[in-house]
């Protein structure tokens, strides 16, 4: 695993200091930026050049919205792995209850270099945690790690057997909330 970066530092982490996601407004997005996103999304290596030709603005007006974007933690441009191709043998999803607020929680968890995706959520469980391991002595040792944290009171693992489907290629919501794609059809 490559070492992370401090809560709140990595710039390539989609967090920010303020709430993301359906508890905090979304920064207005115009059809050049849902044009950019989408853009990205097919080909993350398309140049500025070839995106600004296709949406009709010039390549320094996608290179000032690409560098918004990505600063306001809307957009990030990456290679996205399956774990378990590159040889991580225990990959797991692992819903977490609190006895209390869970952003404590999720906060130290989030500091693991194993933890890729934590939220917090509504529902059965408080958190999920999805954990990449070499191996299942690892996955076993997090696991243990979890349920001895301050304001854990009860964990349950899903452990991986095959990656079936990860895409990262829902589009930008247009104003009624379906992607541009869908309002096109």
């Amino acid at each position: 695993m490559t070492k992370s970066a401090e809560v709140g530092t990595n710039h390539l982490a989609l967090r920010g200091e303020h709430d993301r996601g359906a508890v905090g407004p979304a920064r207005g997005l115009d059809a050049v930026d849902r044009s950019i996103i989408e853009a990205l999304q097919k080909n993350g290596r398309e140049s500025f050049r070839r995106i600004a030709g296709e949406v009709g603005v010039s390549e320094a007006t996608v290179r000032a919205r690409y560098a918004r974007l990505c600063e306001d933690n809307i957009l990030q441009v990456t290679g996205v792995t399956n774990p378990l191709g590159l040889g991580f043998d225990a990959m797991a999803m692992v819903g977490i209850r609190t006895g209390g607020a869970p952003e404590p929680v999720a906060d130290e968890i989030s500091k693991w270099d194993e933890a890729g995706y934590v939220v917090v959520t509504a529902g059965q469980y408080d958190i999920l945690v999805e954990l990449v391991c070499a191996d299942r002595r690892q996955l076993l040792d997090l696991t243990n790690r979890l349920r001895s944290l301050d304001g854990v009171v009860s964990t349950e693992s899903f452990l991986y057997l095959a990656l079936w489907k990860q895409l990262y290629d829902w589009g930008a919501p247009a104003d009624n909330g379906r992607t541009l794609e869908a309002r096109a059809g």
